[in-house]
């Protein structure tokens, strides 16, 4: 592994590798730079603007795991949903962290679109070879139109910052299943969750993956903002306000999805589609019924963003 990503509202480059050149990072459509101390003076003799990541910095960091779809032996049966090795419940919990992450190769564009949905700042190591990939997802996320807009949520998780309630956010991302982690009790959403209350006793939290079916089923899915068919690889991030929403949807299987179908509860029209490596497209089958959107993507990359708009 040898580059390394910053993504924070636009992603920043690490890079320590000797034998690729300044054309190869041109290229790519990397200008800024993060490198080891003692090569800042040589990347800026070189037109970058680069900066020194030190020790302190990389120190200061959480590490998180590489996303993708997991292998798990412990898992005979065909029928089993797959397990998602995903960072956003992590970002959401803790949205002010700065990370540090080593992406497999073949997954540098994940990595950074799943930073770069949850704007994240994330320091994150690539294999030399998604170096073009990496450049795309770059200049993919600049041409998008700007949109700073806040999580939406369907659910309350009030945050104690035990493993017990990390992994039961993790379920419920698996699930699309929209939350906003809170420090206390708080009014305004459809369900609040807090392990060790009388509705959710923390022997409850020794099987997560119950527990988040549970609540899946004490919010019901006519209280569902965001729903997702034809995918159990596909997670979503959903930000907006009143006027408008903005959709991310990353597709942690490795290959393309076809024909994803989306319902959004509200009175909203689709607008633009940007599908990384495909461009922008337009919706298949929009429908308007029982007080929701209905469309379908056509096919699904490694990341894409809808954007829609209030309906008049």
């Amino acid at each position: 592994m040898s580059l390394a990503l910053l993504v924070a509202v636009l992603p920043l480059l690490y890079w320590d590798q000797p034998t690729a050149t300044a054309a190869d990072l041109r290229r790519a459509g990397i200008e800024r730079l993060w490198v080891p101390p003692e090569r800042v003076a040589e990347w800026r003799r070189a037109g970058f603007d680069a900066s020194p990541l030190t020790s302190n910095e990389r120190s200061g960091r959480v590490t998180l795991k590489p996303p993708g779809i997991a292998a798990r032996g412990d898992w005979a049966s065909a029928t089993q949903r797959p397990w998602i090795d995903a960072n956003g419940w992590r970002y959401q919990r803790q949205p002010r962290a700065r990370y540090l992450e080593t992406a497999s190769r073949g997954t540098a564009a994940l990595a950074a679109s799943e930073a770069f949905a949850h704007d994240a700042d994330l320091v994150l190591a690539i294999d030399p070879g998604d170096l073009d990939k990496l450049g795309q997802a770059l200049a993919f996320f600049r041409a998008l139109p700007e949109a700073s807009l806040p999580g939406v949520a369907d659910l309350a998780v009030v945050d104690d910052g035990s493993f017990a309630t990390g992994e039961l956010m993790n379920l419920l991302a698996r699930r699309n299943l929209l939350f906003r982690p809170v420090s206390r009790p708080t009014a305004g959403l459809p369900l609040v969750v807090e392990l060790g209350s009388q509705a959710y006793p923390k022997s409850e939290a020794a099987n997560p993956d119950a527990l988040a079916l549970k609540i899946r089923a004490q919010l019901g899915d006519e209280r569902r903002t965001l729903r997702l068919f034809g995918s159990e690889v596909v997670l979503a991030r959903l930000t907006g306000d009143a006027g408008r929403l903005r959709l991310h949807l990353i597709n942690y299987g490795g290959r393309d999805v076809e024909g994803l179908r989306v319902r959004v509860r509200g009175q909203w029209a689709p607008g633009e589609v940007h599908v990384l490596q495909r461009g922008r497209r337009a919706v298949e089958a929009p429908i308007v019924q029982d007080g929701a959107l209905e469309f379908s993507l056509p096919v699904l990359g490694p990341y894409a963003v809808v954007d829609l708009v209030a309906a008049p």
